[in-house]
């Protein structure tokens, strides 16, 4: 009997020391609270309350009732902060709080911002002005800083030119320095070798001679790059491919002699190119001295101009864009698709 007593009795005395302990613990433990505010003042209902312990890396969730109020219980003393989030409004972060023992501690006023409101504006840009734009970028563009290069598109979506863009960029070739300074090497050589005889010699046989080379030069550009352009709705520029194994890129450039992109965007037989170099040739019988005129002689020069194009247009390919430091890096010819 004395033993049974003795065991009750420990176990008593053994609850009453630890329920003692625990309420001691509660006793220590503290809470942290708040309003949630919108900047009118008005509660915020349901916004997310998130409070870190800093000092033990754990972390408690609740939610602000009806009136905005939140509240933290039966936390233990230490550092915390709290993060408070609400849809469509920005995020708060409170300053660190420190919780001392059987404390009931209230944050600091705050209020919710609303998320700043971004407008986005979308400019449109017609074809015609980015074409402009393309166009401008195309005239400053030399081979080694100085050989014109501006009938190469290094954009190979490019806008397609309107008939005054076409005439534009003809009339910017044949006025510019370096076509002047080619026909003027030109009529020298011709003249050091008594080439086109009937000219003569001196100044004005020299004059003759640069006249007919710049007058070459003029008529195949304008007609092969303005005039028949406009008429046949065609593009008169190289486009760039860049891309794709050597073979193709060279078939592309070769084939561009009978081939072109219309304005359309498609691929069309190259109409203009074709029939300006005939027709030029036709042309310059006006003005060439008579061994140099003839059906004959403006049919070979016609061939040999299309044959000449298709090397022109390998070093299109293959060499300009390298040597030309005013194109963008952003041109690099058709996009690869692998």
């Amino acid at each position: 009997m004395v033993s049974v007593m003795t065991k009750f009795g420990s176990a008593l005395v053994l609850f009453l020391l630890l329920g003692g302990l625990r309420v001691a613990c509660f006793a220590q433990q503290g809470s942290i609270g708040g309003t949630v505010l919108d900047t009118r003042g008005d509660a915020v209902e349901k916004a997310r309350v998130t409070l870190v312990a800093i000092d033990r890396a754990n972390s408690r969730m609740a939610l602000s009732d009806q009136e905005g109020r939140f509240s933290f219980n039966q936390l233990d003393p230490g550092r915390f902060m709290f993060t408070v989030t609400s849809a469509g409004m920005e995020t708060y972060s409170s300053p660190e709080l420190v919780l001392h023992a059987d404390e009931r501690l209230s944050a600091p006023a705050f209020r919710l911002p609303m998320l700043a409101t971004s407008t986005s504006v979308q400019v449109m840009v017609t074809p015609g002005e980015a074409a402009d734009q393309q166009l401008k970028a195309q005239e400053k563009q030399r081979a080694l800083g100085v050989v014109p290069n501006f009938y190469i598109s290094y954009v190979w979506d490019a806008a397609p030119l309107s008939s005054g863009q076409k005439y534009q960029l003809a009339w910017h070739a044949v006025t510019d320095p370096f076509t002047f300074a080619g026909a003027a090497l030109f009529a020298g050589i011709d003249q050091a070798r008594n080439g086109s005889a009937a000219y003569g010699q001196g100044m004005q046989g020299y004059g003759k001679r640069f006249g007919a080379a710049y007058g070459d030069e003029a008529l195949s550009r304008a007609i092969g790059s303005a005039i028949l352009p406009s008429i046949l709705h065609q593009d008169p520029r190289y486009f760039y491919r860049g891309s794709g194994s050597k073979m193709s890129r060279a078939l592309y450039a070769v084939s561009r002699v009978i081939i072109c992109r219309g304005d359309n965007g498609l691929a069309q037989p190259n109409y203009s190119y074709v029939l300006a170099s005939f027709a030029s040739g036709g042309i310059s019988n006006l003005y060439h001295s008579g061994r140099e005129r003839g059906v004959g002689l403006t049919l070979g020069h016609g061939l040999l101009n299309v044959a000449s194009h298709g090397a022109d247009n390998l070093l299109r390919e293959f060499v300009f864009r390298k040597i030309t430091p005013q194109v963008p890096d952003t041109s690099q010819g058709k996009p690869n698709p692998f």
